[in-house]
């Protein structure tokens, strides 16, 4: 059998990125026909062929999916493409796919790229949110499972590289429109909600000057609604009944949830290649998102309300130990008319220059600038029937728990869509400010803490990145290694947060006038139904218009709440990395070896600026923090491919990676209280609570063995193991903290001690995380040729860890499903084009959006979601009239999996259930 060594100009182009290896297969063609067969595959058939060929031809351990053309992604967002590939899974947030996992870490862990520089992220931390970026402006994504010297981001999960088109390797002109219609499979749950939406794109790709000029471009706009019923537990406390203690709900806060996301994007890049020795590429990437949600619902307090719950009214589940259903009298609750807008801008710039300097040196230059901005405006308005905890009609109101109490059906007496009943004010005594008694003259009166009519969060987020990067290569002719590189690279990025929150008022309330305000006719958009719940129908009205016409007063809540400052900080970190890199090629015995081995050295300067709080006299008082920090590390790396023949291959990899820690964890902003009288029992007088901006990076050091067999240019099997030796992590614990030169809050003066314990997260600990891979893409054609066109891609992960914190106590990283699968079915052949979908993971820890938007993590149960889509390609079923034209038909989440999140260790606990229902979306796609 004669054996297949990929050739130096093979390995080059591998290298460089191109994710069409069938593009580098062709111009090699010219020197090594015999080297690879070229089969011409469109559709999905052929994003399913580059895709194996850009893992086949891979130096590293990686993962791929390709676009036929720009605008193809197989699925309606990168995040859901990327769920599908082995190894990897997401995380749903407002029902879309959004933050990715990769073999049983979170978002945190993976570092993303675009065109191979690290991206800046509209959270509060590193984890990009997949949904900012557009899946019709990109043309493939490669997730490195194993990194090398030269890749230059750091993760201990893998590094996920999002990429635009290179017009020059496109080699024509290309002029595409993509379209769809999307419909929501419920109704309109909000009157003044949307359950449809669209999206476009027009994107163009052209070549000048003899091809020595590229051009591409692409603008996508789309409006995307998603709806929601949900669930949402207080929690559930213990209750006696029959002498014993069961658990009950303790209240409730149900709603309905009508989004619209909105995103305009904009992506250019200008390619040159003036001589065969010199090419240049500048990008661009533009993206203004808004996420507009409108959420209307009850609150419900039970045991944890005013009324009072009849013992013999409760029915007593003996096996569960919770009390399903029970009924509490004279019980008040808060009519919910909530909006939130969430915008961000993304903007990014890069530039890359290689040149051949001759046959054997070449160098590479490459910068890039980006930015986001994110803003929320999240308001919530209360509304009922009377204000404060005695004012109003109560109700009598019963609920019984849905089986496995993934909702409740409740029974009332009061109609909540009767506006003369509904009115807007502060229903229960929520407003315990002493800034809002002092503003209104509450202090002993009848009203005291009953000012609060609503409630504002107004976070900020800027995070900012510069990088550089140069390296030179030289290609080198021995028996062993087929290039070395080398270079410096460098990163400069900024993030800051800034929280605060207003508490409302209704601009005509004082002590002399403290009653209700009926809800202006002209707010005023019917009724919300809340049947799901047996709530019946409810008011609905327009909160932003309300708050933007000026019918409320707004005060910080910062005056009174130091957690505002301490939630507000900047993080700076200067990074400059050096690497050299072997790239290898050789054989041993008769079996052709290639790969890489190479080593990073990265130095780290880290910085933050915020406030140590305190509050004195009822009022938050402020000394900025100012803290630096810089450590280094050595990460070696090696990548080894034995071509056992011209399937098969081997691989193996083995590398220290690191992984930074969480923004929101290691800033300067902390709460600080200083005794006067009494050390703690570290001997510390300081008590400091909050970021720790001395934090380093975990640790872990990293070996993949993986087998592939490439039995058929569609098909392939793969079976790989991967072990992570986890030398350090980050856990809650304490830390000795220098003091000098604070002043004592209560005092104003700089006390003579200066050391403190602070206590918040700590480096430390020790662990391991392993598992298996098993993915097959298996087309029929190979039992019988009658079969050609279908076919299935398959993917089975499993993973375990034992992981202990510093004191020994074992820990569950977040974003770990021990189990994770994938499978699609396919039929294309003729224009027709059929597949199902299916993406599951098991039960695992996960961020969400707590009050105030603290990010908080929960238990969330695993899940299994099913899409479908059909289309047909008219330019291959032989209609010439309307070639260049498909269309489509999806369905997502056929099976209405809804998303349900715990809060306890009982799988009855449940904290939020919710129901997002189908999506619809009819596309077509149009190439000139």
């Amino acid at each position: 059998m004669s054996m297949f060594k990929p050739s130096i100009l093979t390995l080059a182009l591998t290298a460089a990125g191109l994710s069409s290896f069938a593009t580098a297969a062709a111009q090699e063609n010219t020197i090594k026909k015999e080297d690879v067969e070229i089969i011409e595959v469109k559709g999905f058939r052929g994003s399913l062929v580059e895709s194996i060929n850009t893992k086949r031809f891979s130096t590293q351990v990686v993962e791929s999916i390709s676009a036929e053309d720009i605008g193809k992604l197989p699925d309606s967002s990168i995040a859901e493409s990327i769920a599908r590939l082995p190894g990897l899974t997401a995380q749903r947030l407002d029902g879309r796919a959004s933050r990715v996992s990769v073999r049983g870490f979170s978002e945190n862990e993976s570092a993303t790229t675009f065109n191979g520089r690290e991206q800046v992220s509209i959270g509060d931390n590193r984890g990009v949110e997949f949904d900012l970026y557009p899946s019709e402006i990109m043309s493939g994504v490669t997730v490195y499972k194993t990194p090398n010297a030269s890749l230059d981001a750091e993760g201990i999960a893998g590094v996920i590289d999002m990429q635009t088109v290179k017009p020059l390797s496109k080699g024509e002109r290309v002029i595409m429109f993509n379209g769809q219609l999307e419909q929501t499979g419920f109704d309109k749950l909000n009157p003044d909600g949307n359950d449809s939406g669209y999206r476009g794109t027009i994107s163009y790709i052209d070549q000048f000057a003899d091809d020595t000029i590229g051009v591409a471009f692409a603008y996508n706009k789309m409006s995307s609604p998603n709806q929601e019923k949900r669930w949402n537990s207080w929690g559930y406390p213990e209750f006696e009944a029959a002498g014993e203690q069961y658990s009950i709900l303790g209240g409730a806060k149900p709603y309905v949830r009508s989004s619209t996301l909105e995103r305009d994007s904009a992506m250019f890049v200008l390619e040159a290649a003036p001589t065969d020795r010199l090419n240049m590429t500048f990008d661009a990437l533009y993206v203004d998102f808004s996420d507009e949600k409108i959420l209307r619902g009850i609150e419900v307090p039970f045991a944890w309300g005013q009324g009072t719950i009849d013992a013999s009214s409760a029915e007593i589940d003996e096996s569960s130990g919770f009390i399903t259903s029970a009924v509490t009298q004279g019980q008040r609750v808060v009519v919910r008319n909530d909006y939130e807008e969430r915008n961000a801008e993304l903007t990014q710039f890069g530039f890359n220059t290689k040149y051949d300097i001759n046959d054997s040196w070449s160098l590479e230059f490459d910068a890039s600038v980006s930015e986001v901005k994110r803003e929320i405006w999240s308001i919530e308005s209360y509304s009922g029937t009377g204000r404060g905890d005695a004012n109003g009609v109560a109700d009598n109101i019963g609920y019984a728990f849905d089986g496995g109490n993934t909702g409740a059906q409740f029974s009332h007496e009061l109609d909540y869509s009767d506006y003369d009943l509904i009115q807007l004010g502060g229903p229960l005594s929520w407003g315990a400010s002493s800034a809002l008694n002092d503003k209104y003259g509450l202090m002993g009166t009848a009203y005291e803490n009953t000012a609060q009519d609503g409630f504002i969060n107004a976070p900020e987020i800027n995070d900012e990145l510069q990088t550089l990067k140069l390296a030179a290569s030289k290609a080198l002719e021995n028996e062993y290694f087929s290039k070395v590189s080398f270079g410096v690279s460098y990163r400069d990025r900024e993030k800051s947060k800034l929280s605060e929150g207003y508490y409302m008022t209704l601009k005509d309330f004082s002590l002399a006038n403290p009653g209700m305000l009926a809800i202006p006719e002209q707010y005023r958009e019917g009724s919300a139904s809340l049947d799901f719940i047996g709530m019946g129908n409810m008011v609905a009205y327009d909160t932003n218009g309300l708050v933007n016409d000026g019918y409320y007063d707004l005060l910080q809540e910062s005056l009174t709440n130091q957690k505002h400052k301490t939630q507000s900080w900047t993080v700076q970190e200067e990074v400059i990395a050096v690497f050299a890199q072997l790239d290898i090629n050789a054989e041993i015995g008769s079996i052709p070896v290639t790969g890489n081995i190479g080593a990073r050295y990265v130095q780290t300067d880290q910085s933050s600026q915020g406030s140590a709080a305190n509050t004195v006299n009822g009022l938050v008082v402020v000394t900025p923090t100012d803290v630096s920090h810089d450590y280094s590390h050595f990460l070696p790396s090696i990548n080894l491919s034995f071509a056992i023949d011209e399937e098969q291959t081997i691989r193996f990899g083995a590398a220290k990676t690191i992984s930074r820690a969480r923004l929101d964890e290691m800033n300067a902003s902390i709460n600080a209280t200083y005794s006067q009288t009494q050390p703690d029992d570290n001997g510390n007088f300081w008590s400091i609570s909050g970021g720790n901006p001395k934090l380093e990076p975990k640790e872990a050091t990293g070996f993949d063995l993986s087998y592939e067999n490439y039995f058929d240019a569609e098909g392939y099997f793969a079976a790989a193991f991967f072990y992570k030796d986890i030398t350090q992590w980050i856990f809650d614990g304490t830390y000795d903290v220098d003091m000098t030169g604070v002043a004592d809050p209560s005092t104003g003066e700089i006390p003579a001690t200066s050391t403190g314990t602070g206590s918040g997260k700590v480096n430390g600990g020790e662990g391991d995380l392993w598992g298996y891979e098993l993915s097959l893409s298996l087309p029929f054609s190979v039992f019988h040729p009658s079969l050609e066109g279908f076919g299935l891609i398959a993917s089975h992960t499993g993973v375990e860890q034992d992981l202990s914190d510093q004191n020994g106590n074992e820990y569950e990283l977040p974003g770990l499903s021990d189990q994770i699968d994938s499978l699609t079915f396919y039929y294309e052949h003729s224009g027709f084009q059929a597949r199902t979908s299916m993406r599951k993971r098991s039960d695992f820890k996960g961020d969400v959006y707590g009050l105030g938007f603290e990010t908080t993590q929960v238990d969330i149960k695993g899940e299994t979601i099913w899409d479908a889509q059909l289309g047909y390609d008219f330019s291959e079923g032989g209609f010439d009239s309307l070639a260049g034209l498909s269309v489509t038909f999806q369905v997502q989440n056929i099976t209405e999996e809804p998303f349900v999140s715990l809060q306890g260790d009982n799988d009855l606990q449940i904290r939020d259930y919710q129901d997002y229902g189908r999506t619809f979306l009819l596309g077509f796609s149009y190439k000139l």
